[in-house]
């Protein structure tokens, strides 16, 4: 995508596959390769890392690209906040591939149930493989995501194994998106 760009700041991104934090220090030369859902996946000397919208502008770029995944306003109830909900997790991507979790297949389950009279959203999930490491990292983005929502009180992701997934499990879109149809 992106040829040599030099960080112009220092900043916090997630190692690929392993989902650690690790400090790219200013002045390291990246490329991103894939900018999806509001992050920016890019190669560096060490191997893949992930930078999120708020950082974008360590890569030069205008933190107003992020801006778009947040919402404002008042808060929302019933099937506007079912909507809103699954429109937001169509921002999250496993980094390593370019189609959101739900097009691919990967949110089971996802629910607003009242709790202590506040709107609780309970998500199961599963990962594409039982060894991605990017498991966690993918669940808290999907976590954060929800929470942006006006309405959204909690919100509680859990990867699950079964049914285990497989390439039947991704959407129209997501094929035309991977090139399988």
């Amino acid at each position: 995508m992106t040829n040599d760009i030099e960080l112009i700041r220092d900043v916090e991104a997630i190692q690929i596959p392993s989902g650690d934090t690790v400090h790219l220090p200013v002045g390291t030369k990246v490329i991103i390769t894939q900018s999806l859902g509001g992050s920016y996946t890019v190669a560096t000397e060490q191997g893949l890392a992930r930078i999120s919208a708020k950082n974008a502008d360590a890569l030069g770029l205008d933190k107003a690209t992020g801006a778009q995944n947040e919402q404002t306003g008042e808060r929302l109830t019933g099937p506007e906040l079912e909507a809103a909900i699954w429109k937001q997790l169509k921002s999250v991507f496993d980094p390593e591939i370019p189609v959101n979790i739900v097009d691919l297949g990967l949110v089971y389950d996802c629910v607003v149930e009242p709790e202590d009279g506040q709107a609780v959203v309970k998500m199961k999930m599963t990962l594409t493989a039982p060894g991605c490491g990017m498991g966690p990292t993918i669940a808290a983005d999907a976590q954060g995501k929800i929470m942006s929502v006006p309405g959204v009180d909690d919100a509680r992701v859990e990867i699950v194994w079964e049914p285990m997934w497989h390439q039947d499990m991704i959407s129209e879109a997501g094929r035309m998106q991977l090139g399988m149809v």
